[in-house]
């Protein structure tokens, strides 16, 4: 089954197709635009590379968080549309396991790290166990200062990865923490679509264009400023 994955959970618009743990194709670019303004075009160059139309699509997968709140809900809403009418599943997965993908098959802890602001990052642990990737703690939203403390405990090697990569191995400064090759640091749609074909073996994250919904993990800002103020209403 061929499966067109996006991801448009930061500032990196990558798109891919996947067939059977194999990479068909992938397009990612880096820039000021808009996701709205790059992932069509990526889209259209990955499927004209394979010779192949939306309707030869069999899934399609994305990242749905966490991530920007912006980034998050275009790709959502991108994927709807394409899958709208096709009869096609889509594959739901998180960000942060679609990031430690990229570094399989390296030995040690995976460390996703995403700019979550306010002091704190995006995150979740990961470690390769044989030919699979263990998950060990939920997504979550923490600060630098108490993930370090964390990783402390374990005497392995540590691999950063995402777009918190550069504040994350500044301010973590653990001697275990080796040094990413830039090509596996930042998303990657061919890591979504590859565990996509996974994810739909065991059903995990599958679901219907109308079923597909977005992860934020917390509230966006003008969300958290709306019950701050009302909070503040009440008390006074």
């Amino acid at each position: 089954m061929k499966i067109l994955s996006i991801d448009s959970t930061a500032q990196t618009s990558t798109c891919a197709i996947t067939e059977d743990g194999r990479i068909l194709a992938c397009a990612s670019v880096r820039s000021e635009l808009n996701h709205t303004e790059t992932l069509l075009p990526l889209i259209d160059e990955c499927l004209s590379s394979c010779n192949i139309t939306l309707d030869d699509v069999g899934a399609f997968a994305l990242s749905n968080g966490p991530g920007s709140f912006a980034g998050v809900r275009i790709g959502v809403s991108l994927v709807k549309g394409l899958a709208f009418g096709r009869g096609k599943v889509c594959v739901a997965l998180s960000t942060l396991e679609a990031l430690a993908y990229n570094l399989f098959p390296l030995d040690g802890i995976y460390c996703p790290v995403m700019d979550a602001r306010r002091g704190q990052v995006y995150n979740a642990l990961f470690r390769r166990s044989g030919e699979a990737i263990e998950r060990l703690c939920p997504d979550r939203a923490v600060s630098l200062e108490d993930l370090s403390n964390e990783l402390q405990k374990y005497d392995c090697d540590i691999y950063l990865c995402g777009d918190g990569y550069s504040v994350a191995a500044e301010r973590l400064s653990l001697p275990r923490i080796k040094q990413t090759p830039i090509l596996l640091r930042d998303q990657s749609a061919a890591s979504v679509g590859l565990l996509a074909g996974i994810k739909l073996g065991t059903g995990e994250g599958v679901c219907t264009d109308k079923e597909l919904k977005a992860s934020y993990l917390r509230l966006p800002q003008a969300e958290r400023e709306r019950l701050e103020k009302l909070k503040d209403t009440k008390e006074n």
